[in-house]
């Protein structure tokens, strides 16, 4: 079900617009890089509206945000709908602080999204925002397992439905759901939490994925979320012959995300479409 996504990656080598957090950026790029597009990090208002128009895909991450990019999100996003590009909203800690909140539902109520990636805690509170979270991370309650995926299925579709976009909810068990239907992803390691950016790579992937599929979002989502479990899982097994910690860890990571290819994928992705 993937060929024709990873095809058309490699024929059109996407250029990634990301206005992505400090602390992640440079692992955001490589792994921009390492799916098959090309990645350029611009967040001055000065001149995100003619980076966004020469792109294909636009990614907005609110991971460290300042007053100073906020306007700079909005004009991008708003000049990627002028010139029908998909955009990628990874709402990162929303709900931790009220200008995060803000923030994020003022780029949700100018900015058109094609995708919004976040955890589980993050999509609840674009739903209510009075949801709880822990920083950036997801609350231990809104852990998602075989016994509340249909919950969480349900709150995915809600939030597409609101929001007209496909959702990912990403964590130990994966959602990527449009209004209708939704793919369940069983891949990844739980080491994956244990290095800094890592939804941060994912939502720069995807705007790869989505930037070379603009036809076919939602399959595109779901290739690009299994990519990246499955990723994880081929980098634990590397890390492990090498008797390595995090940092080797990360390192593996992008390696297995620059080697994926739609037979690794066949073969070892765990998903059902619902």
């Amino acid at each position: 079900m993937f060929k024709e996504i990873f095809e058309n990656l490699r024929q059109v080598r996407p250029l990634v617009h990301c206005i992505t957090n400090y602390v992640t950026v440079v692992d955001v790029a490589n792994a921009v890089l390492a799916c098959g597009a090309s990645p350029i990090m611009a967040d001055d208002s000065g001149e995100v509206e003619e980076i966004t128009s020469i792109c294909t895909s636009l990614v907005i991450n609110i991971g460290t945000l300042s007053k100073r990019t906020v306007p700079s999100m909005l004009l991008a996003g708003k000049q990627a709908n002028a010139l029908s590009h998909p955009v990628v909203l990874d709402p990162v800690g929303v709900g931790a602080s009220a200008f995060r909140t803000q923030t994020a539902f003022d780029l949700l109520n100018n900015v058109r999204f094609s995708v919004i990636r976040g955890n589980s805690s993050e999509i609840k509170t674009l739903l209510r925002q009075d949801a709880s979270t822990q920083g950036v991370d997801a609350d231990i309650k809104d852990s998602i397992h075989e016994d509340n995926i249909d919950q969480y299925v349900a709150l995915a579709q809600e939030v597409s439905k609101r929001y007209h976009a496909i959702v990912a909810i990403t964590g130990a068990i994966d959602i990527v759901a449009d209004d209708n239907q939704a793919y369940i992803i069983r891949n990844g390691h739980p080491l994956m939490s244990k290095i800094t950016g890592s939804g941060c790579m994912l939502s720069g992937i995807l705007g790869g994925f989505i930037g070379a599929n603009p036809a076919n979002i939602l399959t595109a989502v779901a290739a690009g979320v299994a990519t990246m479990g499955l990723s994880g899982e081929i980098a634990h097994e590397k890390m492990l012959q090498f008797d390595g910690g995090t940092s080797t860890y990360r390192t593996f990571l992008i390696d297995a995300i620059s080697n994926m290819n739609e037979t690794i994928l066949k073969r070892g992705v765990r998903i059902e479409l619902r």
